[in-house]
């Protein structure tokens, strides 16, 4: 997730029309499509620092055949420019299904982030369900905001930003499907279902204009927890399994009236509770630990079974004060999910005695009946999800000696230094560019969702490159450092307008397939494919608090990397696999620390030293 608080030239939309369009408190109404010359020109930018000489011969050659007149670039781009004239966005369907309905590989890691909120402290399972009441209570008031209509329009400048993805953080859950999922939204609903020892139960707990209070709420999960003491088949890991798997799997599961009732109970449920009651293979830092707690649940021995990985919002209370959130991305960007997240962990610091003390039923079990069949899918689901996890390598690394003041002091953007010390990292490590994906908001338009902020540019690999120069002086270093901000800051607004390269040709792959055109030899190219090659995948995920999002790499050979920049320190969750013999996590993470460490003495040998820890 990235700050939008950078505008700039971005293609067709000029500086001078962005500035009226803030002024005026107004954007275009159509999401925009790109030229395609434009879209080419900023694509052969970002291939330079992935290939030789040579290699950029090819690519622009490559470029320059696809666009030629009466070449098929052309044609798509006239196939897309029909449909962007008959849409408001022409993207946003396409996204959904074929960003993530359509995705079949496992949600966990690959999609689903988690989110570690700040350590409670509770010594007893008494204390842990209080807290959980609280936390649900906290989610509750959430949602009856976004019913009534109050969570305050998030802005860019003046003008307000699409609000649409907070009316779909409840109530929604996506369905296996095959060859692509679906999606079910059920804002309406009065329940939440407690997953408890592998077992779930149904717990009403009123509308948005009579919610039940947290002595309530409390009393409920104590039901759930006593009759929940034996712990059951891991029924739930069986949709973190690759979707195709999960799709045979749970056509299996609701042959059976019962498993298909409570399956509906599950997916029409406001989001899911899993009260966990230990840490699968704990790694002795409770903040690792939470890490895999939340992306994965620790295994099927653990707490893997204790989910239902489908549901777009999951709150996870476990032992040792560890809780946070994981989430389905599909219906939502992090955004929401970050408001929803302070808003929580604020409720808990202040408490709220308000709501209905009315009765309500006791927790209803939801039960499952598991065929001979069934057995075997949950089997090989506990195999492959066990060899899955143990293949990640989580880290975090909180970074105290400056945050956002200190870089704002020299008069940068933060998101954009960030994004340069996670460059200079990576060459540190590697002493290659890395292909670097960023996800920046386009909810300046209605229905937009995320384009890529392409963050390796000649201008981040010649400070990197710089910083590691012995022979290089201070002035040069800085001078190196403000021109990759800057480079970073001028593509990032293109982004935040729409105006970025990856969505345009995922429109252009996207409009072939729909007239059964055969994908041209021009997305074949090896520039092409480096630079799209993220080895790095990061977002700005902010939050008031000691709080951050973590998830998996987005490449066999790369890293996760998701940041929340506070004013005096930053967080970041690391992640790479294990079975990469080039990445490792702990690495990154030192390589990261001294990064930022070495940028900060740069500026300050630079002559603006601040108070600074360091």
């Amino acid at each position: 997730m990235m700050r939008l608080a950078m505008m700039g030239n971005g293609g067709r939309v000029t500086g001078q029309s962005v500035v009226r369009m803030l002024t005026s408190g107004r954007f275009p109404e159509h999401y925009p499509l790109p030229k395609l010359s434009d879209t080419m020109n900023k694509l052969l930018v970002t291939i330079e620092p992935h290939v030789s000489k040579e290699g950029f011969g090819r690519s622009k050659q490559a470029v320059e055949k696809f666009i030629a007149p009466g070449g098929v670039g052309v044609k798509l781009q006239k196939l897309l420019e029909e449909r962007a004239s008959s849409k408001k966005n022409w993207l946003a369907d396409w996204w959904l299904q074929a960003a993530y309905l359509e995705y079949r590989d496992p949600v966990i890691i690959y999609s689903s982030p988690g989110l570690v909120f700040p350590k409670l402290k509770y010594a007893t399972v008494d204390d842990q369900l209080k807290d959980a009441a609280r936390i649900v209570f906290g989610a509750l008031l959430y949602k009856r905001m976004i019913d009534r209509n109050q969570i305050k329009p998030e802005m860019m400048g003046k003008a307000p930003l699409d609000m649409s993805q907070y009316s779909k953080i409840y109530g929604t859950c996506r369905i296996p499907g095959h060859p692509a999922d679906s999606i079910e939204y059920h804002p309406g609903s009065s329940h939440i279902v407690v997953a408890s020892n592998n077992q779930y139960f149904k717990v009403e707990v009123g509308t948005s204009d009579e919610i039940i209070n947290e002595e309530k709420l409390y009393q409920q999960l104590r039901h759930c927890f006593e009759m929940s003491r034996h712990k059951a088949e891991p029924v739930g890991m069986l949709s973190a399994l690759p979707r195709d798997n999960w799709s045979e799997a749970y056509q299996e599961l609701i042959k059976d009236p019962t498993n298909l009732k409570s399956i509906k109970q599950i997916q029409s449920s406001l989001f899911v509770l899993s009260l966990d009651y230990e840490i699968g293979n704990p790694s002795g830092d409770d903040i690792i630990d939470a890490c895999h707690l939340l992306i994965h649940g620790g295994g099927s021995k653990a707490n893997s079974g204790n989910r239902w990985y489908d549901k777009t919002l999951q709150l996870v209370v476990g032992p040792n004060g560890v809780n946070g959130l994981t989430y389905e991305h599909s219906p939502a960007e992090g955004q929401p999910i970050a408001v929803l997240t302070d808003f929580i962990i604020n409720h808990l610091a202040k408490g709220d005695q308000t709501g209905s003390p009315r009765e309500v039923p006791h927790p209803q079990k939801l039960d499952f009946n598991l065929s001979e069949q069934a057995c075997k899918h949950l089997e090989k689901a506990a195999a492959s999800h066990d060899k899955l996890i143990a293949d990640l390598d989580m880290d975090y690394l909180h970074y105290t000696s400056y945050g956002k003041n200190f870089i704002k002091s020299q008069k940068m953007s933060p998101d954009s230094y960030i994004q340069m010390a996670i460059q200079y990292a990576f060459y540190k490590l590697h002493r290659v560019p890395g292909a670097h994906y960023e996800s920046a908001q386009t909810r300046m338009y209605e229905g937009g969702r995320t384009e890529t902020i392409r963050s390796c540019s000649n201008e981040s690999v010649a400070f990197a490159r710089t910083m590691l120069d012995e022979c290089e002086n201070n002035q040069t270093k800085i001078a190196k450092l403000r021109s990759a901000v800057d480079s970073h800051k001028a593509y990032a607004a293109k982004a935040v307008q729409g105006y970025g390269v990856d969505r345009h040709l995922l429109g252009l792959k996207l409009i072939a397939r729909e007239h059964n055109i055969p994908l041209p030899d021009f997305f074949q190219d090896e520039g092409l494919k480096a630079s799209a090659h993220m080895r790095l995948s990061t977002s700005q995920v902010a939050s008031r608090y000691d709080a951050f999002m973590c998830y998996g790499p987005l490449t066999a050979d790369g890293y996760g990397c998701c940041y929340n920049p506070k004013d005096n320190d930053m967080w970041f969750g690391i992640s790479s696999f294990k079975s990469n013999s080039v990445t490792d996590s702990q690495n990154f993470r030192n390589a990261l620390r001294e990064a930022l460490d070495e940028m900060f003495e740069v500026l300050c040998r630079g002559g603006q030293k601040p108070a600074s820890k360091l």
